[in-house]
């Protein structure tokens, strides 16, 4: 009887020690939106954050169901003081780590957008990883003037 107690004792000790370990074991993503335009024909920009795993992964493309093409960009200071733009072919996501796409910092460019696109409305992003893994992630649109939604 002794026995069968300690075993559950240890049993339920172990799993509590592994759920202290905490954070998810892969990716995870949240707070997606997506700004409109002010011009018809101008890029939008996807905005998201996301949540390292148990161990550190790059992401290397992210596409957008509301888009025909997206490219991942970095805002950044110039010459001059001149705001600046540079591309990003990956980005890495360290274990554990919170790595966030703003306005002024990273963001994802996306061009040609449907013309269905309102605010409001949700459309999906695909982020892609190196390791290929694929995350799907649901973005409210938000029109131009329009201030960033409140997660």
């Amino acid at each position: 009887m002794l026995g069968k107690a300690f075993r559950a004792a240890a049993l339920a000790g172990a799993m509590a020690g592994l759920s202290a370990c905490g954070g998810p074991e892969r990716v995870t993503a949240d707070d997606a939106w997506i700004r409109l335009p002010a011009a018809p024909g101008r890029p939008g920009a996807a905005y998201f954050t996301l949540h390292g795993g148990r161990s550190d992964a790059t992401l290397i493309d992210v596409s957008a169901d509301v888009a025909v093409r997206a490219e991942m960009h970095e805002s950044m200071s110039g010459a001059g003081g001149m705001a600046a733009m540079k591309p990003l072919a990956s980005v890495p996501v360290p274990a554990g780590a919170k790595v966030v796409f703003a306005p002024g910092g990273k963001h994802v460019m996306l061009f040609d957008l449907n013309r269905k696109a309102r605010a409001g409305k949700i459309f999906n992003l695909t982020l892609n990883f190196a390791n290929g893994g694929r995350l799907y992630v649901p973005a409210t649109i938000v029109g131009p003037a329009d201030p960033a939604p409140d997660f």
